[in-house]
């Protein structure tokens, strides 16, 4: 069994000195400036009394006894002290020519540039320092950098457990809620949600099991009103499919299943369920080696773990439905096996399953020699055994693309529905158009018929 689970011009240079559009008679060229030391030029057409006057044909073409551009007090007219008809002339209301071209102009001779009011400079200066500083919460946010986000932190999931100090009173003997029995477990936060939700996870040793390994936990937004602080809800199992370890992909935010929940909630497709998603395997599958969800011989208790030791968590330190009415299971691939067999194995304990893409048979390769509990966890015989028994009545809702990786997958569970939907078997399946083997194939789909399936034979919020 294998998963894989599834995102400004520059101005032309010029030359220093150089102006653009700037002529000067029938001249073409730059003009030579004034060394160092020169004094500006008089108004046009006003020469200091006694110095050569400018020829008539151009700006400031000098006498032959007087080399171009070389007395001490000459400098080249600006623009703005232009005749009429000679270059540009800027219109009224239009700016200098070269403020046009490339956003400057200099001020008119004798006058100081124009300062910004300290008004002006400290508001630039107070949005500049904002900007930057929500850049940086954003950045340190996104890398999950202290304190700009809550990961790592308590969480407390609506209340404390029964038996704290400020526990809440016991419910009535004929209640259908189990307040929370205790010990409280330590959750931290791994993730916030848009609705303020948040995923919790703790490092938890099975008691019946004695495998150590993480749980993450997450509750809707209704658990924390008080508006059902005296209900318990439904809890579903969610695994995964592929390693299985030491993650559980369903944890992280990206696939949408805990969004999907509450918005399937709203809409009345299904019930507000409290997931826990467990690790599903002892250790990486390599080399295609996997425990299918269940205790083989000589091996780690995965059966007890996922069907005893995380329920067992989860009335621990929740308000949960007594009965099993209240209790279902979710997977995909693998983990779509080990959810359908756990049903099948303990229908006392669990009412239903959304199975994703599934194995029917166990295929584990560490079941070699010890074919009597092999056959004690496959999903076949135990329909037969409780077709057998009448009962109790289990809802089986099965989702499978049509496009999958394994060809067999398909039919499969195409010919389990026909073979063992009787008696207290019952079973509903959705093909997936183009569907491939993959949880962001399957999550938008259980919205589509599978979990308004089980929901409606299951209950919670209960009282």
């Amino acid at each position: 069994m294998s998963y894989e689970p599834d995102g400004q011009d520059q101005p032309p240079y010029r030359p220093h000195g150089q102006q653009p559009g700037r002529q000067q008679g029938r001249q073409q060229g730059p003009p030579q400036y004034a060394p160092q030391g020169g004094r500006p030029q008089q108004p046009y057409g006003r020469a200091p009394q006694g110095q050569d006057q400018y020829r008539p044909g151009g700006f400031d073409e000098p006498t032959q006894a007087q080399p171009r551009y070389e007395r001490p007090d000459y400098e080249p007219p600006r623009f703005d002290q232009q005749r009429p008809g000679q270059g540009y002339q800027p219109g009224p209301g239009r700016p200098p020519y070269e403020q046009q071209q490339y956003g400057y102009s200099e001020p008119p001779y004798g006058e100081e540039p124009r300062r910004k009011s300290k008004v002006k400079r400290w508001i630039i200066a107070g949005v500049t320092v904002l900007a930057l500083g929500g850049i940086a919460a954003g950045t340190m946010a996104y890398f999950e950098i202290p304190p700009f986000t809550d990961k790592g932190k308590d969480v407390s999931f609506g209340g404390p457990a029964a038996g704290d100090k400020n526990g809440a009173a016991k419910p009535a003997p004929n209640s259908k809620m189990s307040m929370p029995t205790g010990p409280k477990t330590e959750f931290k936060n791994t993730s916030t949600l848009s609705d303020g939700t948040q995923i919790g996870v703790a490092t938890v040793t099975g008691k019946k099991s004695g495998f150590t390994g993480k749980v993450w936990v997450w509750a809707p937004k209704e658990y924390s009103d008080p508006k059902f602080a005296k209900s318990g809800f439904p809890v579903m199992i969610a695994l995964p499919g592929g390693p299985g370890f030491p993650g559980n992909y369903w944890m992280g935010t990206d696939l949408g299943l805990q969004t999907s929940i509450s918005k399937w909630y709203h809409e009345g497709k299904g019930k507000p369920f409290i997931l826990a998603m467990p690790v599903l395997n002892p250790a990486p599958d390599d080399g295609g080696v996997y425990w299918d969800g269940s205790d083989i011989p000589g091996q780690p208790k995965m059966g007890t773990w996922l069907t005893e030791d995380v329920p067992d968590l989860m009335r621990e330190n929740f308000r949960t439905v007594k009965s099993r009415d209240g209790w279902a299971f979710m997977g995909s691939s693998t983990g779509g096996f080990a959810g359908l067999k756990a049903v099948l194995k303990h229908p006392d304990k669990f009412k239903a399953v959304i199975a994703s893409g599934p194995d029917i048979v166990p295929d584990s390769s560490l079941w070699k020699g010890h074919d009597k509990e092999k056959a004690e966890n496959n999903p076949e015989l135990l329909a037969k055994q409780l077709i057998d028994k009448k009962g109790p009545d289990v809802y089986l809702a099965f989702q499978v693309g049509d496009n999958e990786s394994n060809k067999k997958t398909l039919p499969d569970v195409q010919k389990f529905v026909q073979t063992y939907t009787k008696g207290p078997i019952h079973t509903s399946l959705r093909v997936i158009p183009g569907g491939q083997h993959n949880a962001k194939t399957y999550v938008p789909n259980m919205g589509l018929g599978p979990m308004e399936f089980i929901s409606k034979v299951m209950e919670g919020p209960v009282e």
